[in-house]
């Protein structure tokens, strides 16, 4: 067996980023920049003001209260046709461009209108609410990285920015095959010792959550011929992941009908509980990820190994996000495998967070990874560990 950190730089290291591709800015959420991005404008291209209120000259005001002829008005994409002279004033709202010679606003709030005229009672000093161009950012600024992910802060950015097109890494396309004679569709009738297959759907949620396109294959019997028959689907696909036929010997049916396509086995097997039965080699150019069949382990083992493969297509940090917490509960010493143990996070009154592992840790109990906020991590041959105790978690929120 191998450990859970060489097992994963070895299947990181297979995951190398995809090449870019041109998606429309309606089209990139979700997406990772493949290129840094540059303003096309300045933003404000020019000056407006921030407030409602009156565009006037700072000069006419020094000695308030100031009575001052209004002489028009400047809107949003209603500009003023004007020159604001001496003793002149222009109404004017909020994002409006200042008119020409005014170089101040005065708050609605700090002038009163009386009909043809309005009285600025403050001084104000040149500048005064008044955003100048390029204020936010002007053409050429680098406000977007390679790398990052466009949510909708993001792309409203890019937006502004005016760019239409922005280049983003392909999508990882990832086949999936479950085997099992025993596994049937979801709301397929079950026969006796028949259950609904979970792994497929749990999977392509999972691909789908990271950035990735799921290709669900089916579910292959246990024979040589079904399963090359449903691999025949994985053909331009980035990443192979399959489930099922873990046992010692199982897994011989799923490597022949791969071996006859010239499937290379790297490795087999990691000292962790659970999904220590996990296969990882190479079909010509697709990495193969062979997950247990068993559905705790197999996402378990997907969260440790898929998702850091998808990351890394992605260009993405492939580094699970663990964090340090203490311990609800005693625990026994742990044993030659690295354990993974399902659990629930709370926080103290310091803001500590408290994770507690359920009691039920059985590698069939689907419904305890349903419920988990947290994997806690017991390291192998770790001693007897007690409550409050400090333990490695890994927060499933943002990573599941």
């Amino acid at each position: 067996m191998i450990s859970v950190e060489t097992a994963r730089s070895q299947i990181v290291a297979a995951a190398a980023p995809l090449p870019a591709e041109q998606v429309a800015l309606s089209q990139a959420r979700g997406r990772v920049l493949a290129g840094d991005l540059a303003a096309r404008v300045n933003h404000p291209p020019l000056a407006v003001s921030s407030m409602d209120g009156w565009a006037i000259r700072a000069a006419d005001c020094q000695a308030a209260p100031a009575t001052l002829a209004i002489i028009g008005e400047s809107a949003a994409g209603k500009p003023f046709d004007g020159n604001v002279g001496p003793g002149q004033a222009v109404r004017i709202f909020t994002g409006a461009p200042m008119p020409a010679g005014a170089d101040a606003v005065v708050r609605q709030e700090d002038a009163e209108r009386r009909g043809g005229e309005v009285v600025v009672g403050t001084a104000v000093p040149p500048g005064k609410y008044v955003r100048t161009p390029g204020l936010d950012f002007a053409v050429g600024d680098v406000l977007l990285r390679s790398g990052t992910v466009l949510g909708p802060r993001q792309i409203g950015l890019a937006a502004a920015m005016n760019l239409v097109w922005l280049p983003v890494r392909r999508r990882p396309r990832v086949a999936i095959l479950s085997t099992g004679d025993e596994i049937r569709m979801p709301g397929e009738p079950l026969g006796e010792a028949q259950i609904p297959g979970s792994n497929g759907p749990a999977l392509v949620a999972l691909i789908e959550a990271h950035g990735g396109e799921a290709v669900d294959l089916g579910i292959a019997q246990d024979s040589r011929q079904s399963i090359s028959a449903l691999l025949a689907g994985a053909a331009g696909v980035d990443l192979l992941v399959t489930s099922g036929g873990a046992s010692v010997g199982d897994y011989d049916l799923v490597q022949d009908a791969l071996a006859e396509s010239g499937f290379i086995l790297d490795f087999w097997k990691i000292a962790m509980r659970p999904g220590k039965p996990l296969m990882f080699g190479r079909l010509r150019d697709i990495p193969v990820l062979g997950l247990p069949g068993n559905p705790v382990s197999a996402l378990v083992a997907a969260l440790l190994f898929l998702v850091p493969m998808l990351r890394g297509f992605q260009g993405l940090p492939t580094d699970p996000p663990l964090a340090t917490a203490r311990l609800g509960c005693a625990l026994p010493a742990n044993g030659e495998r690295e354990a993974f143990l399902r659990g629930s996070l709370a926080f103290d009154a310091d803001g500590m967070g408290v994770a507690t592992p359920f009691d039920k840790q059985d590698s069939a109990v689907l419904s305890g990874m349903s419920a988990a906020d947290v994997l806690i991590i017991r390291p192998v041959d770790a001693p007897a560990a007690e409550a409050g105790d400090k333990v490695r978690i890994l927060p499933l929120e943002s990573w599941a």
